[in-house]
Protein backbone atom coordinates (compact mmCIF):
# COMPACT_ATOMS: atom_id res chain seq x y z
CA UNK A 1 0.00 0.00 0.00
CA UNK A 2 0.89 3.47 -0.87
CA UNK A 3 -0.10 6.66 -0.46
CA UNK A 4 -1.41 9.34 -3.31
CA UNK A 5 1.03 12.00 -3.22
CA UNK A 6 -1.86 14.45 -3.74
CA UNK A 7 -4.90 14.14 -1.97
CA UNK A 8 -2.86 11.41 1.14
CA UNK A 9 -5.59 8.72 0.11
CA UNK A 10 -3.98 5.46 0.92
CA UNK A 11 -4.56 3.17 -2.18
CA UNK A 12 -2.83 -0.21 -3.42
CA UNK A 13 -0.81 0.16 -6.27
CA UNK A 14 -2.34 -2.73 -8.16
CA UNK A 15 -5.26 -1.26 -8.12
CA UNK A 16 -4.54 2.65 -8.59
CA UNK A 17 -5.96 4.80 -11.13
CA UNK A 18 -2.74 5.33 -12.92
CA UNK A 19 0.85 6.13 -12.10
CA UNK A 20 3.62 8.82 -13.44
CA UNK A 21 7.54 9.02 -12.34
CA UNK A 22 9.61 11.88 -11.07
CA UNK A 23 12.99 11.81 -9.56
CA UNK A 24 13.41 8.22 -10.03
CA UNK A 25 10.50 7.67 -7.77
CA UNK A 26 7.01 5.71 -9.07
CA UNK A 27 3.93 7.77 -7.46
CA UNK A 28 0.37 6.26 -7.86
CA UNK A 29 -2.90 7.59 -7.78
CA UNK A 30 -6.70 7.04 -6.74
CA UNK A 31 -7.62 8.72 -9.19
CA UNK A 32 -7.39 10.86 -13.00
CA UNK A 33 -7.78 14.03 -11.53
CA UNK A 34 -5.32 13.63 -8.53
CA UNK A 35 -2.70 12.26 -11.46
CA UNK A 36 -3.09 15.32 -13.47
CA UNK A 37 -2.47 17.66 -10.93
CA UNK A 38 0.66 16.09 -9.81
CA UNK A 39 1.49 15.80 -13.49
CA UNK A 40 0.90 19.06 -14.07
CA UNK A 41 4.00 20.15 -10.49
CA UNK A 42 5.27 17.27 -9.69
CA UNK A 43 7.95 18.71 -7.45
CA UNK A 44 5.02 20.60 -5.11
CA UNK A 45 3.55 17.36 -4.21
CA UNK A 46 6.18 14.86 -4.49
CA UNK A 47 7.97 16.11 -1.50
CA UNK A 48 4.46 15.73 0.81
CA UNK A 49 4.55 12.00 0.19
CA UNK A 50 7.25 11.21 2.25
CA UNK A 51 6.70 8.24 5.12
CA UNK A 52 6.28 10.88 7.66
CA UNK A 53 3.19 12.91 6.45
CA UNK A 54 -0.16 11.98 7.50
CA UNK A 55 -2.88 10.51 5.24
CA UNK A 56 -5.92 12.43 5.54
CA UNK A 57 -8.69 11.33 6.50
CA UNK A 58 -11.66 10.16 3.80
CA UNK A 59 -14.04 12.93 4.56
CA UNK A 60 -10.78 15.39 3.82
CA UNK A 61 -10.67 13.63 -0.02
CA UNK A 62 -12.17 16.69 -2.38
CA UNK A 63 -12.81 14.43 -4.97
CA UNK A 64 -15.53 11.92 -5.94
CA UNK A 65 -14.87 8.42 -7.42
Amino acid sequence: MTHDPVCGMQIDEKKASGKSEHDGTTYYFCSPSCKAAFDKEPSKYAQRSGPSDKPKESGEHGHHH
